[in-house]
């Protein structure tokens, strides 16, 4: 079973930035699909940012649009969010998941982080 590992959140100030990671334990996030979701209390988890395995393609939720960017580096066994322009409604845990196909349904992720709290101040 593949365990997903995020860092990278934290408490910022509403304008700042950050940058999330996930790390593969077992080396095989090339193999999958991998996507970022967040939950804010109390809130449903949704869907933020997905890449394919070779990046050719990424999605992301119309809320984050041209302020996150989802990528990663396979040799690294790594996904990034990179995220910009923070606002107090990103505020959320974030999680990293892998999957085996380009989806912003949870159900069809297989492997789950345990999340990184980002807080956002406004």
């Amino acid at each position: 079973q593949v365990q997903l590992m995020e860092s990278g959140g934290g408490l910022v100030q509403a304008g700042a930035s950050l940058r999330l990671a996930c790390v593969a334990s077992d080396g095989t996030l090339g193999n999958y699909f991998m996507g970022w979701f967040r939950q804010a209390p109390g809130q449903n988890r949704e869907f933020v940012a997905g890449i394919t395995w070779g990046s050719r393609t990424k999605s992301y939720a119309d809320s984050v649009k041209g302020r996150y960017t989802i990528s990663r580096d396979n040799a690294a066994n790594t996904v990034y969010l990179e995220m910009k322009n923070l606002k107090a409604e990103d505020t959320a845990v974030y999680y990293c998941a892998a999957g085996t196909r380009i989806s912003e349904r949870e159900r069809e992720y297989l492997y789950w982080g345990q999340g990184t709290q980002v807080t956002v101040s406004s």
